[in-house]
């Protein structure tokens, strides 16, 4: 409890605002005295009569002529302090000692442990206390204005802590961009000049004011975890972090998976450090006044930041661009999450520590990371967690988050929970090389050559193998995970995106289309960066990567003759190394199998030749394609399929334009009845196809339905 003397006691012009700390609290209230002594003066030096209402400030005077009168004011100055009963008042408060024991212990990170452990002098725990009072008092600025008889200037400058302080030599010391008070970032300014205004960053303010307040909201404290033995590279690290003290930015390259924070972690907790994870968006991530602000309440706090948004010019391989991290004076530890070791390239080299390696995380640790973290339910979902293990590549923090959600269900959880669960925490984002893809065949079979359905079928079983051949089997190491790659081969409309969306169906996977006017470049090098894009989003889970056209990307090598083609070339074989490291299953569709590189078609785990349908197989389409809804009692199949030679896509297409001619448009949808395809209309649509495809028959093959193609012929 404060004494009522205490309480009387100003600290700011505010009432009853003051801080945790009691060195704050001093040097605010010296703050404090010096302006309103200030402003004391300030009314006898313009000639006018303080009035009696302290409220109110003095006018603005003209500033040259106040400049040029400083000296013949200088000796009165010093008189009025001591003469005038409201200044004579203010010094006296100004020479009484601190309240409190001078040598008791700060707490860490407060403005009192700051004055101790920098050693600072008088003069500087004045600056520093001026500019945190601006921060904290938001009656301060018009105040300042008046002393430094600007309206336009209401934050501290070091010529108003000249002015203020009883030594104005003194303040010399501090005007220095490497004096710690700007260096560690407890001070900001734009420019190292008298005029220009000094500030305390709000969140550092509030850490020297209430040094046990939280952390702010941009940084959360990681939750301690039980990992496994730390690897030589971390081990490295945790040992160099301990053996010397940061005396200026020390960052920490971590080089691994999705995420690294569990062993960074335990490096944390083996130095006795808080570790801090950096929460705020990629913009925030690019301030480079809020990140230093971070990194000073980190060093504050004697806690080590983690960054798992990676610098821009690091994601973009860019040296040349700015780097965004904090400023290299601040003696804070930061690690920084990197995809790949060129990434450390684009840091500043000075900076930088020995990277930390993290490995993936293995298919037997995410199989064990589900089977505690489900606890009871484990042993019911033990097949549907061995296959999430393996389709769902997600580091270990993500695992416990998600059966943490689970585990609030109201209910048993089950296998479909579980993969639902699984799809919802992923953000796969290819950005514009890729479309997500709807399958729309669900009730559809795939009607194929009895060989080209086997295989088909073939493809289905060794997806659904895949968790128990790598795993259970021991595949996995020799075969490095990976999926299956297969080619759809045959011309256009015979099946192969359908192929391709029916495994989507049946496999439960979701399915991209790559965009291959997107991803192949003519600038050098820009096509294989493509590839990387679309190949490193799809690394978290199994999907279905479809790349249509695939001739186009994926054709033979060529001769080298000028860089470009070695270029090219190089593309080929990072696509290739690519697709053999893929865990999920990549498709590959061509309707000219011819034009495709040879040693690619080696690396191929199944090849499917889809060859126009025959007769036995066209009528199955039609009875396919004709909508459930529609009434086709009145179609001939057998004519239709033995006439005319058609794939499936002009088949469908066919069928389409029939339903469009004979539906009644005037009847609403859902009303009774149901609309008849009658063999007019479907002759006329057969004949429409043809011509679209600048194919002609005679009428003989239209058989007794000649007369209407004749007719369409004369018109």
């Amino acid at each position: 409890m404060q004494s009522v003397a205490e309480q009387k006691e100003f600290v700011t012009f505010t009432p009853d605002l003051r801080a945790a700390d009691a060195w704050a609290n001093y040097w605010m209230r010296q703050v404090t005295i010096r302006l309103r002594r200030e402003v004391a003066w300030c009314w006898h030096e313009r000639g006018l009569q303080q009035p009696t209402d302290f409220a109110m400030l003095p006018p603005y005077a003209d500033k040259l002529s106040t400049i040029l009168d400083l000296s013949r004011f200088y000796g009165e100055k010093q008189d009025f302090y001591l003469t005038d009963p409201t200044a004579r008042y203010l010094t006296d408060q100004l020479n009484q000692e601190p309240s409190f024991a001078s040598d008791q212990a700060a707490v860490r990170g407060s403005f009192g442990w700051v004055v101790n452990e920098l050693a600072l002098p008088d003069v500087a725990s004045f600056i520093l206390a001026l500019s945190l009072s601006a921060a904290f008092d938001a009656n301060m600025g018009s105040v300042i204005a008046c002393c430094l008889n600007d309206q336009n200037k209401p934050l501290p400058t070091l010529a108003l802590a000249q002015k203020l302080w009883d030594d104005p030599e003194e303040v010399l010391s501090v005007a220095d961009p490497a004096h710690p008070l700007f260096r560690y970032g407890l001070i900001r300014f734009s420019e190292t000049s008298w005029n220009a205004s000094i500030t305390v960053p709000s969140l550092v303010a509030l850490q020297l004011l209430f040094p046990n307040t939280p952390f702010p909201h941009g940084l959360v404290v990681a939750e301690s975890t039980a990992g496994s033995d730390l690897n030589d590279t971390a081990h490295l690290s945790t040992l160099r972090l301990r053996s010397t003290a940061a005396n200026s930015l020390r960052i920490v390259p971590v080089i691994g998976g999705a995420s690294h924070l569990d062993t960074v972690t335990q490096i944390a907790e083996l130095n006795k450090k808080q570790l801090v994870v950096f929460t705020g968006d990629a913009a925030a991530a690019q301030d480079v006044d809020y990140l230093n602000a971070l990194a000073t309440v980190c060093w504050l706090k004697d806690a080590y930041l983690y960054l798992d948004k990676e610098p821009s010019a690091c994601a973009h391989n860019d040296k040349h661009k700015g780097h965004h991290v904090p400023s290299s004076s601040i003696p804070a530890t930061l690690f920084i999450a990197l995809k790949e070791r060129a990434h450390m390239s684009s840091l500043p080299q000075d900076l930088l520590l020995p990277a930390v390696v993290v490995p993936l995380v293995t298919y037997h640790e995410r199989l064990e990371c589900w089977r505690e973290h489900l606890g009871e339910y484990s042993t019911s979902l033990e097949p549907a967690i061995a296959e999430c293990a393996r389709r769902f590549r997600f580091e270990k923090q993500t695992i416990r988050a998600i059966c943490a959600e689970l585990q609030q269900l109201q209910t048993e959880i089950t296998a479909k929970d579980l993969v639902a669960a699984c799809r919802a925490e992923l953000d796969t984002d290819i950005g514009e090389l890729a479309t997500r893809v709807t399958p729309r065949f669900n009730n559809e079979e795939l009607i194929l050559p009895h060989k080209q359905s086997l295989l088909f079928d073939e493809i289905l079983k060794a997806m659904q193998s895949l968790t128990e051949v790598h795993y259970g089997w021991g595949t996995g190491k020799v075969w490095n995970e990976s999926g299956i790659s297969v080619l759809f081969a045959g011309p256009p409309g015979t099946g192969k995106t359908m192929g391709a969306e029916i495994l989507a169906i049946k496999l439960d996977l979701p399915m991209y289309r790559i965009d291959l006017s997107q991803v192949v470049n003519k600038y050098i090098g820009e096509t294989e960066k493509n590839l990387k894009r679309v190949f490193d989003a799809a690394d978290v889970s199994d999907m279905i990567l479809f790349f249509d056209e695939a001739d186009s990307l994926f054709g033979r090598r060529t001769e080298v003759s000028d860089a470009h083609d070695r270029y090219a070339n190089l593309e080929i074989s990072y696509l290739l190394e690519r697709m053999e490291r893929f865990k999920g299953l990549a498709i590959l569709a061509t309707n000219r199998k011819k034009d495709l590189d040879e040693a690619f078609l080696r690396r191929l785990r199944y090849i499917v030749d889809f060859p126009l349908p025959d007769a036995e197989e066209r009528k199955k389409i039609w009875r396919q394609v004709v909508p459930e809804h529609a009434d086709s009692s009145q179609l001939e199949f057998d004519f239709l399929a033995g006439q005319f030679p058609l794939s499936g896509g002009n088949i469908r297409s066919i069928v389409f334009n029939a339903c469009l001619q004979c539906a009644d448009g005037s009847k609403l949808v859902g009303t009774e009845g149901v609309s008849q395809l009658t063999m007019k209309e479907v002759i006329v649509a057969v004949k429409r196809e043809f011509d679209k495809m600048n194919r002609s028959l005679s009428l003989e093959q239209y058989g007794a339905y000649a007369s209407l193609v004749e007719g369409l012929e004369r018109e």
